[in-house]
């Protein structure tokens, strides 16, 4: 199940890396909504067989942020609910953090960042229902 869903994350961060950079409309957007829908509804089975689903809220509000002794902002990783915790991990691939864990900032960005990526996904599936009428 963990590799199922770094498995799906991973194809998950890569698409919307690359719808970020097409315009609501773009014909070429057709194959990566198509991804992201193949996702989601792999998503609502693996909710229906497990937890509730939790929304960015919902996990901006669970996942504490705390005082590293660096003097550094953390969030305990290990606290990050699923899936988040795998979304947030391949959205921070590549990014500096202390051994002991994330930088706050980092997962606050990653939150920020995610809510925009939605509205931009949104955007396109409403521009490609237009198409579809």
């Amino acid at each position: 199940m963990a590799d199922d869903l770094r498995t799906r994350e991973s194809v998950r961060r890569k698409a919307l890396w690359t719808l970020s950079h097409l315009v609501p409309g773009d014909p070429q957007a057709a194959a990566i909504l198509n991804v992201l829908d193949d996702i989601e509804d792999q998503e609502r089975v693996d909710l229906h067989h497990s937890n509730p689903h939790l929304d960015i809220d919902a996990v901006r509000k669970a996942v504490l942020i705390e005082r590293h002794s660096s003097g550094i902002n953390i969030v305990d990783e290990a606290r990050i609910p699923q899936p988040w915790r795998e979304r947030f991990l391949q959205a921070s691939i590549g990014s500096t953090r202390l051994i002991d864990a994330p930088y706050a900032r980092d997962w606050e960005k990653f939150l920020a960042q995610w809510q925009v990526e939605m509205q931009h996904l949104a955007a396109h599936k409403i521009a490609r229902r237009a198409r579809q009428r």
